[in-house]
Parts: structure tokens; sequence; C-alpha cells
């Protein structure tokens, strides 16, 4: 296909002057049509993490556990024994807004490859999820599609989808964004690479047929919204979830065999990535014929064939001697298995149609050498205007439990069971808490150990200090392993930002980077991989800074863990850490005065590294029997969750705490590290003594018991809050159904 290579083409491309001059040096004469879309889509910030890189160098990457960090397709953290865990958060954000049913089931569909593509079984997933209000229909009309293309893949798949968490902010009614995680159980020995090695060795073609699906998917996600996004739909994808089934058992299959030694996921880009970063990882050339790619469709040029982003393929690096015994497995699934090429030593990603070279380049220039950049930064101008925040001008609410109500029916803080209910959370029966408690947990099948999982980021405190909201996002995420019973271990994130190039963004990226950067390291916690996302942005008004952090924490035994909800008649309820008098950001503040103003809560990582210490020597002894995290919505919300979030009982409390803050900052404000437990009476002092060790206050703030939350401060006659726990759940468990059950 001959196309004359203009000046606007390459712009169409996303290619600058000073990267076209590049590819012109490299090449050393002007690429042609194929060539040119193979340098914009890996050249993308989707695939080359052009802006982002010289920040993510920040991050702590290396620990006693970790066996393969970032730059592989997931991250694999070793767990003791045989076994390893393989985990990884991406984002489908772009196709989400565009198409959400399909966006939205092909982020699930390439998490679960990028999974068992390093030779894992995929055993849970989670979800983040943002969107606008759903007051606006739209946003109503993608929350339900999104969900929906999420049950439907990972219900059909056979993999739990076991929690996760959705906010609401008018910050995403132009850019929803959707996050998928997955975790993978592996042995250690049996670890698989995206690396093209052993030359002669067989370049094989499996799974699906390639069509002109997703083609530009990842220049698209490297890319503002205007107003004719939404007719960009032949670049999201469509997958089928029941090819990608067979796809894995398959995949499997070959690597017990022992017959292949490389593996890659056709994921953005499809084969254009594939191809040139597994010779990137060996150091090697890959030699394809594009003739020998199965279609689905017509007339497919060499451009649509290595761009096309397809569903449910994979690339294998085969023994030449055993390629007869991969194709008999995948026939076997009755899927496409076709050698189209083989592994050089010249370095080359040589793409041929028949005799014709239609594509020669340096496989490392594509995977390793694109434009790497340090853009300008600049303290946005509205950060010193927002943290203006006057309390006086606060006045306080009449009625405590009217402001209670509204926050446990406010989307954000309300019950999800009308979206996990959709999820098929226990599929495998190795799902021990399910979703609605801090954090999920699960047995390792076969061992006694088991593995907790959070999703975790407050995006209104990133909005209001970059910094500050960065180090609350991962001290939350162990705050919620540990109060689950689990250790933390790892992290994976899924960065959301806007336009990189405009310098407030990036200074927005570079201050979270430093603050996740320094509580990793606080919490031992090391980055073992994960996706930047920027552009997301409609007209030029971008998205708060979004930075999702999946944490994964081990049990010593699935059957000891921690839930939030209370249990027992009788039990005392004691708050471990201190209520302060901080507003900035709360849900309180944005819900009931319409204000997101002011400073995040304080956090001081080596105080909460205490507190957390607290909980987990506590549930060690065996003394605690709840366990829930203090965030959106304060104190309060954290004891009415208690009471009502368990799906068998509910059961009430009555409180009463001597304070000297104001009684809202009390109820509804949002001080850090603080965690909320029971346990039975006789195991106060045990409590007592293990908080003075670790210099950790230790309120003892009511008991167990009743058909009632009652909250007092001490200096009061009347309590703050008495509320009936029916009516309180009936309205947390409401909220979606108010807006989905309409008529």
């Amino acid at each position: 296909m001959d196309v004359k290579i203009t000046k606007e083409l390459i712009e169409d491309h996303g290619i600058n002057e000073e990267e076209y001059q590049k590819i012109l040096k490299i090449l050393g004469r002007e690429p042609n049509y194929t060539e040119l879309g193979i340098f914009s889509v890996m050249w993308s910030e989707h695939c080359s993490y052009k802006s982002s890189k010289v920040h993510l160098e920040k991050l702590p990457t290396t620990g006693k556990n970790i066996i393969e960090g970032p730059g592989e397709n997931a991250g694999v953290v070793d767990i003791g024994g045989d076994l390893a865990i393989v985990f990884k958060i991406e984002s489908h954000n772009h196709p989400s807004f565009i198409e959400p049913f399909q966006g939205a089931a092909t982020g699930v569909g390439g998490i679960l490859r990028d999974i068992f593509t390093m030779g894992a079984r995929p055993i849970a997933s989670l979800n983040s999820l943002r969107f606008g209000p759903l007051e606006n229909p739209k946003n109503r009309y993608l929350l339900e599609r999104v969900v929906a293309g999420i049950a439907g893949y990972g219900n059909c798949m056979g993999v739990p989808t076991v929690g996760g968490e959705i906010y609401f902010s008018e910050t995403y009614s132009g850019n929803p964004l959707v996050n998928a995680f997955n975790l993978g159980i592996a042995r250690k020995d049996r670890i698989f690479k995206g690396k093209a090695s052993g030359v002669g060795n067989s370049v094989i073609y499996v799974g699906s047929k390639t069509g002109r699906d997703g083609i530009h998917g990842a220049t698209m996600a490297s890319e503002e919204f205007d107003e004719t996004s939404e007719e960009r739909r032949p670049t999201v994808q469509v997958g089928d979830p029941f090819t990608e089934k067979l796809l894995l058992e398959a995949c499997l299959e070959v690597m017990k065999k022992g017959c292949i030694v490389g593996i890659q996921d056709m994921g953005a880009a499809g084969l254009t990535c594939s191809t040139c970063e597994m010779a990137g990882r060996g150091d090697s050339g890959v030699d394809i014929d594009i003739s020998l790619v199965p279609l689905r469709e017509e007339k497919m040029t060499s451009y649509e064939i290595m761009l096309s982003e397809s569903q449910e393929r994979m690339l294998l690096i085969a023994e030449k001697s055993r390629e007869d015994e991969v194709k008999e497995v995948f026939s076997k699934w009755d899927l496409d298995a076709v050698t189209i090429g083989e592994v050089t030593d010249d370095g080359i990603l040589r793409v041929r149609e028949k005799d014709k070279v239609v594509a020669e380049i340096p496989a490392k220039s594509l995977s390793d050498d694109a434009p790497k950049y340090n853009r300008p930064m600049k303290e946005p101008s509205y950060i010193k205007e927002i943290q203006t925040f006057n309390l006086n001008e606060i006045l306080l609410p009449k009625d405590f439990n009217e402001v209670l109500i509204k926050l446990l029916s406010s989307p954000t803080i309300a019950s999800k069971e009308w979206v996990y209910d959709q999820y098929d959370h226990m599929v495998r029966i190795n799902t021990v808490v399910y979703p609605g408690s801090d954090a999920a947990v699960f047995r390792i099948p076969g061992m006694e150990q088991g593995l907790a999982l959070t999703l975790d980021c407050n995006s209104r405190y990133c909005y209001l200090d970059p910094y500050k909201g960065g180090k609350i996002a991962v001290a939350e995420a162990a705050r919620n392993l540990i109060c689950s019973g689990a250790k933390p271990l790892a992290v994976t994130n899924c960065l959301n930002f806007g336009n990189p190039e405009k310098p407030e963004i990036m200074w927005q990226f570079s201050r979270v980077i430093e603050g996740m950067a320094e509580a990793c390291g606080v919490f031992d916690t090391p980055v073992t991989g994960g996706n930047v996302s920027f552009y997301n942005e409609t007209l030029g008004k971008g998205i708060y800074p979004t930075p999702v952090i999946g944490m994964v924490g081990l049990l010593d035994d699935h059957r000891r863990h921690l839930s939030q909800w209370f249990k027992d008649e009788g039990d005392r309820i004691v708050l471990l850490g201190e209520s302060k008098e901080e507003f900035g950001g709360s849900e309180y503040m944005n819900i009931i005065h319409g204000i997101e103003r002011g400073f995040p809560p304080e956090i001081d990582l080596d105080y909460e590294k205490r507190v957390q210490e607290v909980c987990f020597e506590a549930f060690k002894k065996g003394i605690l029997k709840s366990a829930h995290d203090c965030s959106e919505g304060g104190l309060a919300v954290c004891l009415a969750e208690a009471c009502i979030s368990n799906n068998i009982d509910k059961i009430g409390a009555e409180i009463s705490i001597e304070s000297n803050i104001r009684a809202d900052a009390l109820l509804f404000g949002e001080s850090q590290s603080r965690i909320v437990v029971s346990l039975a009476e006789k195991d106060i002092q045990t409590l007592k003594s293990i908080a003075e060790k670790y210099d950790i206050p230790c309120h003892l703030i009511g008991r167990v018991g009743g058909e009632r939350l009652e909250i007092s401060d001490e200096k009061r006659a009347e309590p703050l809050i008495d509320s009936g726990i029916n009516t309180l759940r009936d309205y947390w468990k409401g909220a979606f159904e108010g807006y989905f059950n309409e008529g």
C-alpha cells in the first residue's frame, strides 16, 4: 500500500517534528505508511510511557519477595513454598467512554491475559470505577454498561470478581475511569516471560483471527477527548470471553509441556507490540510474514494487520523442534495456531507480505528507544486558592441523624451491592470475605494461606494536595489489608491523570509519585508494575489526579481473618488513633456543604505504621473480632457500616466519646490513621498494653448491642446520633436502586 508521507499524515499519527527526525535517523530513510503506523503506536504515550518514565523511576521496585518487577506483563511476588502470586492493574478508560460495555469487557480480558501469559492461573479480579454524578442519565448509562461488561466477561471466564471501589464526582462526567485488576497463582519455577530467544525458534500466532477492530486504540488512548470522540467506535475492540477461556487453558497446557520459551499477549498495539517487545527483551530480531496471519476480514492491509487490537490473541516463541506439539494443543482447544515467522539474530523487526518486505525497523528502537521527556512542571494556580478554608464559616448542622443518612445514601459511600451482585464473586469457592468489607479475602487453593486484596485512592485529596494524596492512597490500602488480618506485600498502581503536555498536570503527577514512593518505603510494599493513563481530558477539562493503588497482603491462615462488621452482643468497641478537627476534602463537606476545598487530613507515616502494627499484633494474638478502617464519611459512617454491612446480621452499638473538637469534625471528619476494632471485655487490657508499647492512643468508646446506633459526646446531654439500625441500613442499601429502579 503506497501512501505518501506528508506533514499532515505524520501529525495525524501523533508524531511531532522532533520525533519524526529521530525516526529518520533510526531508519536512515523515510518510513513507509506501515512503518509510520508502527512507530506511532509504539511511541504513543500509552505504550512508551515517554512522559512518565523519569518520574516512575522514583518508586521502590525491589524487595526480598519480589521475583519480577516492572517491565514484564505483570509483577511476580514470592509467597513461600513453591508458589508465587502474579498481579497487575490496567486502565481501559478511553474505550469505556466510547463504548462502555465492550470497553470494560475487553479491559477485563486484557488484564486476564497479562496474568496467564506469565504462567499463572487467574483466580481473582477487582476493579476501580469512577463516574460523574448519577443524577445525569449519561452517567447512569455508562455505569450500567460498564458493570454489565465487567460481569459479562469475568463471569463467563469463571474468574470471581471479589471487590473493588466506585467513586462519583463531577470531575469524571467527561472521563469515566475503568481500571481492572487481576491476580493469579503460579509455580515459581514456571514463570514465563515475553521474550523472543533462540535463533531459528518459531514465532507462532495463536487465538482469535485478526480483524479491523481496535486499530489505533493505543493512539486514541494517548489523546484528549473532543466532540468527535464518540465517533471512534472502530478503535474499541470487541471481546469474546468464551474464546479467551479456551485460550487460557491452551496456553497453560503448552506451558506445562515446556515447549515454549516466550509468550506475549497481543494487547495495545497488537502484533506490533508483541513482536518488537519480545525481540527487544530477548536482544534478538523477529521476522514474520503477515500473509500467514489468520484474518476474519478480507483485503486487510499490512498497516491494519500490524495495528489491529483484536482480542484473545497471543504470540508464542516455540522451540523449532516442538512447534507441532504447540499446534496439537491449540487444535484440541479449537483455536488457530499458525507459524508466522522465526527468531533472528539481527535485532530487526522485519515484516513481510509473502516476498515483499513491508516494514524493517530495529526492534529496540520501538520497544526501548522511544523519546523520553522530562516535561515542564508548574504548581497549578488553583492550589493556593482551594486550600484556603475558613472553618468558622461552616455552620453546625441542626440534625446529625439527617447528615448521617445523607452520607450513607450518597453513591460513593452507599452499599455497592447493586453492582457486585452482578458479578460472580463465589465461582471456584475460594472467596472467604465477600465484597463489602475493607478488603477481599480468599484462600489459596490447596493451602492454609490466604490473600487479601484492595484498591484505594481518594482523588479529592490528590486534587487538593497531590503529595499528601499519594501518601494517603498507599497508607489506606495498607490499612485495609491490616483490617483484614493480612500483612501487606506489594503494590501495583494505575495512575490516571490529564494531559501531560500541561505543566500543571506533570506537577500533579510528580508530586503524587513522590508521596507514593515515600509511603511504599515506609510500609515495605515495593511497586511491581502497573499502568499510566494520561490524557483523561475532555474539551480541555481534566479529571482529578487519580492514582489507584492495588495492594496485596498475605494471611498465614485464611480461616483466621478479620472483617469490618461487629459480631457479638456485649463486645467492647475501641478506637485506635486520634480524631482531629480536619474537614478538607471530606465527603461531609462535599455532600452536606457543597465544598471541595481545604487541606486533606494530615498523614504521619510513622504514626500510621504504628497504628497498623497495634491492630496487626492484636489480630495475631487472636483478641480482635472486627476491624474497620475509618475513611470516607469519618467515624460516624465507620461505626454505622460496622453495624449494618454484614449481609447476614445487623447489630447496633452504643458509643460515648470524650472530645474537645467540633461535633461535626468528631462525627464526619476524615482524620487518618484510625481503626475501629471490637473485642471481648476480657481482652481490653491486652489491647491497651499493645497500644502502649507502640505509643498509640487506645480509646474505649462503646459497646456492641441493641437495634440502634447511638453516638454521644460526654459533654452533651442529648446523643449526637440516635438512629435505628434498620433505617440506616435501608438508606445505605437502597441508594443505587433509587437511581436504577425508577419507573
